[in-house]
């Protein structure tokens, strides 16, 4: 986690995220790709997308302001205060099958997805 004070969210808050194994895993292969070992999986919500909202997915070294930090076996997934409204108690995967690699959430806030994973309807 790179240096300076974060905002840490109260673990029995339901405003969390939650990372796997696969998901730190897969942070801490891409830090050292980049050579960069304070690196993080920044994971926002912008609106659009065919359901309403959509996930956007970045690497980043920089935590702003309005973020908060979620970590996992020394890995970091970081978000904005106001995505984490939409996102709270979400899960942060990676996957591997067939049809490629990628991040994904599982959003218990959702009502509906769309068929490609990446939007979502509350």
């Amino acid at each position: 986690m790179p240096d300076g004070a974060t905002a840490q969210p109260d673990p029995q808050s339901e405003q969390v995220l939650k990372l796997t194994d696969s998901c730190a895993k897969r942070i801490a292969q891409l830090q050292e790709m980049e050579g960069k070992p304070g690196l993080m999986l920044r994971v926002s919500v912008l609106g659009g997308g065919c359901s309403g909202f959509q996930y956007k997915f970045g690497l980043d070294d920089a935590v702003n302001d309005d973020d908060l930090t979620f970590e996992l076996n020394g890995t970091c997934v970081v978000t904005d205060e106001v995505s984490l409204e939409l996102l709270g108690g979400s899960v942060v995967d990676f996957k591997e099958d067939l049809g490629g690699s990628f991040f994904s959430i599982d959003n218990p806030n959702a009502t509906a997805n769309c068929g490609c994973g990446s939007s979502f309807n509350i």
